[in-house]
């Protein structure tokens, strides 16, 4: 028997975490020309030709928050121990009085939809534009 510790391959190591969804957006590439080609074409694009990833970008309304679902964008937010508190605090209440047993995370990504549809909807008299004004 060897001593030796077996490590995993790269395909182990970097395998995709979701078998059912794409990890890859479908790519277009369009020239400037305005001819399109598609990857997997035998000739070269032309040179001048941008690359784009397909998205789709809906508007705060129609999109919403997240919700319960494995995120793979991540973000640090440094909070003082007052916001913190705060944020516990409300989860807590969200438990005990309305019986929704959500995490920090869940708390701010419905935080966030909401504030982003306000502005959206509101602009300039948003409450975001209003508090970071200071008004």
């Amino acid at each position: 028997m060897s001593r030796r510790a077996t490590l995993p391959g790269a395909e182990e190591l970097f395998r995709s975490t979701h078998a059912s969804t794409p990890t890859v957006s479908p790519v277009r590439e369009f020239s400037v020309e305005g001819k399109t080609h598609e990857p997997g074409d035998e000739h070269q694009p032309a040179s001048g030709t941008v690359r784009a990833t397909a998205r789709r970008r809906l508007s705060s309304a129609t999109r919403g928050p997240s919700g319960r679902e494995r995120h793979e964008e991540k973000i640090t937010v440094y909070v003082s121990p007052d916001e913190l508190f705060d944020l516990e605090q409300a989860r807590l209440s969200l438990r005990g009085e309305h019986g929704l047993a959500v995490d920090r995370g869940r708390i701010v990504r419905e935080a966030l939809a909401v504030i982003v549809a306000d502005l959206e909807a509101k602009g300039e008299s948003s409450i975001l534009v209003r508090r970071l004004r200071g008004r």
